[in-house]
């Protein structure tokens, strides 16, 4: 694993020991930012099931400013600030270990906001349309918030999402990515 394009292009990453996380690999991580980007004019990102933490130090690479890295197994822990450090990326990162529900409490309270969130919960977990639905009622994502989610191939996830609509979805393997964009067109929002 390494970083594939922007200011930390080249770094190797470290993977998370053992089997409990499946990293995402360079072939998908450049397929999500042809999709997405490729390059970002500064915003947040969040991290959410961070794993080695390669999607969010990627996002910083290519322009964000600031990153939250959220997981809740220590080994990931580690290995986000092994990675952070290599990326030289450390300044601009928060990393907290946590479960994904109590960590989108904590944000909405410090009035966090998102142009950019990455979901790559463990495959057997199916809460994924409860967590984007959270985060919108939590006003944690911005208006036009890009989400992206890898997923199992085998599920297929709604078209819309509370304000948040499905925009492509593309198949690598048992792996998919849906990409997700918040339309506040259609749900009336001002923040």
């Amino acid at each position: 694993m390494r970083v594939i394009s922007g200011t930390a292009k080249g770094r190797s990453l470290k993977a998370v020991p053992g089997t409990s996380t499946r990293p995402t690999t360079d072939k998908v991580k450049e397929a999500i930012f042809s999709m997405i980007g490729p390059y970002f004019d500064g915003g947040q990102v969040l991290d959410l099931f961070a794993g080695t933490g390669g999607l969010g130090i990627e996002a910083l690479s290519r322009g964000m400013d600031k990153a939250v890295f959220i997981d809740i197994e220590k080994k990931s822990i580690d290995t986000i600030g092994h990675n952070v450090e290599v990326a030289k990326v450390k300044d601009q990162v928060e990393i907290y270990r946590t479960d994904a529900a109590r960590a989108l409490k904590v944000l909405a309270k410090r009035a966090e906001k998102f142009q950019l969130v990455f979901l790559d919960p463990p495959y057997r977990m199916k809460g994924i349309a409860e967590l984007m639905t959270t985060m919108e009622e939590q006003a944690i994502v911005e208006p036009d918030a890009t989400i992206v989610v890898e997923h199992d191939a085998k599920d297929v996830l709604l078209e819309t999402i509370g304000g948040f609509k499905q925009l492509r979805r593309a198949d690598y393997g048992d792996t998919a990515v849906t990409i997700f964009k918040r339309d506040n067109t259609s749900i009336g929002l001002s923040n």
